[in-house]
């Protein structure tokens, strides 16, 4: 058995400024082969869904294979995009657009 983390997308109807919010969810699965892990964690998400009020399961599934038994820093997700944005740009159009629903972590 290998352990593999899984990447889920989620839409939210909150009824807000008339989008969505998304939400991607990583789950950790123990699973003999990366199939039964999407399996699990498709089953997973389907009840996450349904579980909340306005959440919707996009369908996404994205595996990835834990190279090591998990632990303290253990990666658990990785996917590698290629793009011909620069860094700043790059991030600013997928992981820092200013519509993200978080906190700061007070550095103080």
């Amino acid at each position: 058995m290998d352990w593999f983390g899984v990447r889920a997308v989620f839409a939210f109807d909150f009824g807000e400024r008339g989008v969505l919010a998304y939400e991607e969810r990583v789950t950790l699965w123990r699973a003999p082969d990366s199939a039964v892990a999407l399996e699990l964690a498709g089953k997973d998400a389907a009840d996450y869904a349904r579980c909340l009020d306005g959440c919707e399961f996009t369908g996404l599934l994205q595996v990835y294979d834990v190279p090591e038994e998990p632990g303290h820093g253990t990666e658990v997700f990785s996917l590698m995009r290629d793009s011909s944005l620069p860094p700043d740009k790059y991030v600013t159009a997928f992981f820092d657009t200013g519509w993200e629903r978080q906190g700061l972590i007070d550095g103080g």
